[in-house]
Formats: C-alpha cells, sequence, structure tokens
C-alpha cells in the first residue's frame, strides 16, 4: 500500500509541471537551464549521499548526456507548449507518447515488430487528437507542440530502457541533467543572446520545488518502486499523469483552464486508450 501511495505521489508531482511551467514566467529554455542545473546538483548531492561514484565508462558518460539533450528538448518542447496553450492541453499530447513508444521501439531493439493491436490504438489517438484540433482551434500551436514533447519523451525512454539496469539512477541523473543543462544553455544563447533573466524570488520558489520535488525526488521515488512493483502495474498508474494534471491545473487557475466539451471528450479517449492497452494485449495474447 506504501508503494502505491508513494508511485501516485509521484505522478501527481509529474502532473503539476506543466502547471508550474505556467506560474513561472521566465521564458522556457531560461527554465529549463535553472531546472536542470539545480536537478544535477541534486543528484550529484543524492549520489555522495549514496556513496555512488561517478566516474563511469566514456561511451556510458557520452550516451547519458546525448539522451539528457534529448531530455531536454522534451522540457523546452512541454514548457512552450504550455505557455502556447494551457496546461490541460499540453497535457492532453503527453499520453501519445505511448503510441512514439511502438512506432520507434522495434527500430531501436529488433527483439520486437509492429504490434497491429498498438498501432490500432494509435490510430484511434490521432482521431482524438484531431478532435481536439477541431473544438479547440485556437490552441493548435500548443498542441502540436505537445504531441512533439510526446515524441521526444518516447525517444528518450525507449533508449533510456537500454541503459536503466546498468547505472545507479543518480548518476545517471547527474549526467542526463547535465546533457539537458547543456541543450538549454545551446539554446539559450544561439536563439536569445543576451537575454538573460535573474529569476525573482517566487520564480525561485517554483523552480526550486520544479528541480527537487517534480524532478529529483520524483525520479528517485519512481526508481525505488519500480524494484518492488511489477512494469505494467507502474506503466498503468502512470498514465494517470495528465489526469491529475489537468484537475490541478483546473483547480489552479479556474476558469483558464475550463475547455469546450469536446476537448475533455478528446482528452478522456486519448487517456482511456493507453489505459485499454495493457488488458487488451494480454487479452490477445491468451487468446
Amino acid at each position: 500500500m506504501r508503494d502505491y501511495l508513494k508511485l501516485h505521489l509521484v505522478i501527481v508531482a509529474w502532473g503539476f509541471t506543466a502547471i508550474l511551467g505556467k506560474l513561472i514566467t521566465l521564458p522556457p529554455l531560461q527554465v529549463v537551464a535553472w531546472r536542470t542545473a539545480l536537478a544535477a546538483l541534486g543528484f550529484a548531492c543524492v549520489a555522495n549521499c549514496a556513496k555512488r561514484s561517478l566516474q563511469i565508462p566514456a561511451q556510458e558518460k557520452r550516451w547519458m548526456l546525448i539522451l539528457g539533450g534529448v531530455l531536454g528538448l522534451h522540457w523546452i518542447m512541454f514548457f512552450l507548449s504550455a505557455r502556447l496553450a494551457t496546461a490541460s492541453v499540453c497535457l492532453a499530447a503527453m499520453p501519445t507518447a505511448m503510441l512514439w513508444c511502438s512506432l520507434i521501439e522495434p527500430w531501436i531493439d529488433g527483439t520486437r515488430r509492429w504490434r497491429p493491436l498498438e498501432l490500432i490504438v494509435g490510430a484511434v489517438m490521432v482521431a482524438a487528437v484531431w478532435m481536439i484540433f477541431e473544438v479547440e482551434m485556437r490552441y493548435w500551436q500548443g498542441l502540436s507542440v505537445g504531441l512533439l514533447a510526446a515524441l521526444l519523451a518516447a525517444i528518450f525512454s525507449v533508449i533510456n530502457k537500454q541503459l536503466v539496469a546498468r547505472c545507479h539512477y543518480a548518476v545517471m541523473g547527474t549526467y542526463q541533467m547535465t546533457g539537458a543543462l547543456i541543450v538549454s544553455l545551446l539554446g539559450w544563447l544561439l536563439l536569445t543572446p543576451g537575454q538573460v533573466t535573474l529569476p525573482g524570488w517566487e520564480n525561485l520558489l517554483w523552480l526550486l520545488m520544479l528541480s527537487s520535488i517534480c524532478t529529483v525526488w520524483a525520479y528517485a521515488g519512481y526508481m525505488e518502486v519500480l524494484q518492488r512493483m511489477s512494469v505494467f502495474t507502474v506503466n498503468v498508474i502512470y498514465n494517470m499523469e495528465p489526469v491529475y494534471g489537468i484537475a490541478l491545473a483546473a483547480l489552479i487557475f479556474g476558469s483558464r483552464e475550463f475547455m469546450s466539451p469536446g476537448f475533455y471528450m478528446g482528452a478522456a479517449i486519448i487517456i482511456g486508450s493507453v489505459f485499454m492497452v495493457p488488458w487488451l494485449t494480454r487479452w490477445t495474447s491468451r487468446r
């Protein structure tokens, strides 16, 4: 019961990320730069407390830095989506990462093929996304960027799966946050040269919450419960992120986050499809 409660709290923390992206008034590139810098420092402290050395083979270090760069791009797109649209629209796009994983994983991992069931569910998700486009066309930019963020999250997850069993989560987090920091700083220097905005006290408070609770603590909690719970159970609960996030956004931002009935219908189809995939997969396997 304790593990279930902890995992749900982790998912709530991840769902709260889009809300913090709205509350922090810094540009998205600077948000990611501050978040990753603080998170890298936090993970390094955790690794030191756990007596885990940050000295790892050069090849694994390179892969973790590259993966961190992909993660940094994901977060930039994620926060940009919330700014261009709403936190609810941004979160509604995230469950499509499961479809992207189904399409990408066979290219990365040659041990499996495309599964017709997952592709059918993916087509249903595309139809649901189109439904959201139809009823909330004014947010088409934010939703499109959110879908790109989900694609980057899928690429990160598929490749990261190959490394997670070989390294302590705090060591991985330190290098991946460093890679994300490098990407965000490069984007900051190339796209907005000379624009440096120091966070005020309110922004600093939100950034500390984003980096400590929603990044370091959430990742550590996720890896801890994964050692004792099945991947299937963890994935099902993980799909509650948009549900928690949309509910929290409506609670905190009020009428600004209220969408048309068609939006919630499309979001419900996406979330419901994600929940149905594991059950349908087991059912077709038995058949």
